[in-house]
């Protein structure tokens, strides 16, 4: 995508929808252990660092899941929402959670040595392990 462009999303039950400028179309999967349970499996997400408005704000609840980001569901039907890290504006919604019909194209697997053995994904992306996201933080945040 070569302009920044409005997504909308809203909850299974429709208490929260929310609204982010996106930058890209690019799809980040995540294998951590954390997103398996929080997802289900991998979690298929796009990031933004633009702030998101929220409509229904009163509907969400928000796990804090580490010592640097939390989670955010819906507390009605439990529509997961966000990822975000406590520091800085970086968000990553559910990509299933945004419009549909958009451009998306996976950009690349994180956590990959958190993946379970029983599936594969065709592919060609960058691969990166824990550590390797974790000095890519370390990294940027000294910018």
């Amino acid at each position: 995508m070569s302009a920044s462009q409005e997504s909308r999303g809203t909850c299974l039950c429709g208490a929260v929808s929310i609204r982010v400028t996106l930058e890209r179309h690019d799809v980040s999967i995540c294998h951590c252990r954390m997103c398996q349970t929080w997802s289900g499996g991998p979690m298929f997400a796009v990031e933004s660092d633009a702030p998101m408005t929220l409509e229904g704000e009163e509907n969400v609840g928000v796990y804090a899941s580490s010592d640097w980001a939390e989670r955010g569901f819906c507390r009605q039907c439990g529509t997961h929402l966000f990822y975000r890290l406590t520091q800085g504006q970086h968000y990553a919604f559910p990509v299933g959670l945004l419009d549909a019909g958009e451009p998306w194209a996976i950009a690349q697997q994180i956590f990959i040595d958190e993946k379970p053995s029983f599936y594969d994904f065709a592919n060609d992306t960058p691969c990166l392990t824990g550590d390797e996201v974790f000095a890519q933080f370390a990294g940027s945040a000294g910018s």
